[in-house]
């Protein structure tokens, strides 16, 4: 008799759970309406993850679509361009006796280290000043060694060029070397720019590439530019690169194997992955036909439940139970701020009191 008093004294008690059942949290009416006597009105819509839903939920807007353009890698010739800022060092040969420029008994006359001017100019002994910048060093050598030879008939020209700031790209950071790295010719890449600073922080989860080029931020994931080469561009002189971690998170609660906010691996991630990341349900609470993803929506992507969701609060089920909702599942990606609740099973409560009848039974027998 006690036994049975304790178990109707407990099942007229709420017992503590670790999250709520599915029909509580989809109850949620909006209590302001209800208490003016009008129709209770939710403020979120509920969608199945199945396959009937699918198509409609991918055309719905997506927070984890790249949001920055990216530029198309294009083949470039191997040598590099002149630019303002980069020094220049000629040597002038002369097989004359009588050299204007060397002494006696030398062929070889170095001349003093040049610096290209802002408007792409250098100064040549007996030419003058030169354009330069924009020529590839082969066409400049040859262009100085044609102008010299109006005066020098016997003259060849030697060109070394050492690339400057116009011809240097600035790794800002997330790398393991960041700092100025020349640019040895156009057909530089940038994964091997990415390799001489030591690659990105080990850290990074999902890393990001961030590009800036004349005033533009483009941008793209690391792994999505290792596995496609034809996005792999060629580093410009005056390019700023920085790498930075993926910044988006879901959160897990409720009935979930954990708690807590995570981070996304991959620029993908489904529902099913999701779950394993979190360490899936709690087996002995959790309702896997009650695997709830909350997201809330910007008001300007509200649109006709078509193109868009009808409201700005969704509320996506999950049914683990059965195979349709298994691959749907599969298929259904998580964005940025969503958060994966697992419900409990309405049988938790009435096995706790079965549990604690018969642990009493057992204490006054």
């Amino acid at each position: 008799m006690i036994a049975v008093s304790a178990c109707l004294f407990i099942a007229g008690c709420s017992l503590p759970r670790g999250a709520g059942f599915q029909s509580e949290v989809l109850a949620a009416a909006n209590a302001n309406i209800a208490a003016q006597g009008e129709t209770p009105a939710y403020d979120f819509t509920v969608y199945e993850v199945n396959s009937a839903s699918l198509p409609v939920l991918r055309v719905w807007p997506d927070r984890n679509l790249a949001q920055l353009p990216w530029l198309p890698a294009v083949q470039q010739p191997a040598s590099l361009l002149i630019a303002p800022g980069d020094s220049i060092q000629l040597t002038i040969w002369d097989a004359e006796q009588n050299s204007l420029l060397a002494g006696t008994g030398q062929r070889a006359t170095p001349l003093q280290q040049a610096q290209v001017s802002a408007n792409g100019r250098i100064f040549v002994p007996y030419i003058g000043e030169l354009t330069v910048a924009g020529m590839a060093p082969d066409t400049a050598r040859a262009r100085i060694e044609e102008e010299l030879v109006r005066t020098i008939p016997s003259a060849q020209v030697q060109m070394v060029v050492q690339p400057g700031r116009g011809n240097s790209a600035n790794l800002a950071g997330g790398v393991g070397a960041a700092g100025i790295y020349q640019i040895p010719d156009r057909n530089f890449r940038l994964l091997d720019l990415l390799s001489l600073a030591g690659g990105a922080n080990p850290t990074y989860v999902n890393p990001q590439v961030r590009l800036t080029r004349g005033g533009v931020v483009y941008g793209i994931s690391l792994d999505r530019l290792l596995e496609e080469p034809g996005l792999d561009i060629a580093v410009q002189g005056g390019d700023r690169v920085l790498i930075v971690p993926d910044e988006r998170k879901f959160l897990a609660l409720g009935a979930t194997g954990a708690q807590s906010q995570f981070e996304f691996p991959t620029a993908d991630v489904s529902a099913l992955q999701a779950l394993a990341l979190i360490g899936g349900v709690s087996a002995t609470t959790a309702n896997p036909k009650g695997i709830l993803i909350l997201r809330e929506y910007d008001p300007a992507e509200v649109r006709d439940g078509v193109t868009g969701p009808p409201q700005e609060r969704v509320v996506f089920t999950i049914d683990l139970t059965s195979a349709d909702g298994l691959f749907s599942a599969g298929k259904f990606m998580v964005q940025d701020g969503d958060l994966i609740y697992g419900t409990e099973s309405a049988l938790v409560p009435a096995l706790t009191i079965v549990r604690l009848a018969s642990t009493l039974q057992s204490i006054t027998n």
